[in-house]
């Protein structure tokens, strides 16, 4: 069976962390989605690293805190908030890989 992340999150968003890293939140509607992602590990260091283009050593962490049934994962910035070159001051339109996401469970 197949779920898309888009299915079983309430919140997908990305947000700085600071100038130099972005954190992305996935907050999941249930707490059985939320267990089974853990269980399963679905959301890593690997899969964000494959997502995002970048070498493993750049997620900095991906964490799972129960009280918001939320999957944070934080990575290092291609280009500082504010830098030259850079479009996305705020991190705010980063979440949009994971929006295709889709699991086999």
């Amino acid at each position: 069976m197949k779920i898309k992340l888009i299915d079983v999150a309430e919140v997908i968003r990305s947000k700085n962390s600071g100038p130099y890293e972005l954190t992305f939140d996935i907050i999941l509607r249930d707490w059985e989605i939320f267990q089974l992602f853990c269980d399963k590990q679905l959301i890593g260091k690997e899969l964000i690293a494959q997502l995002y283009n970048i070498p493993q050593d750049k997620v900095i962490n991906v964490i799972e805190f129960k009280p918001a049934k939320a999957i944070k994962a934080t990575i290092e910035r291609p280009i500082a908030s504010g830098e030259l070159g850079e479009t996305d001051v705020y991190g705010a339109q980063q979440h949009a890989p994971l929006l295709g996401l889709e699991f086999e469970i």
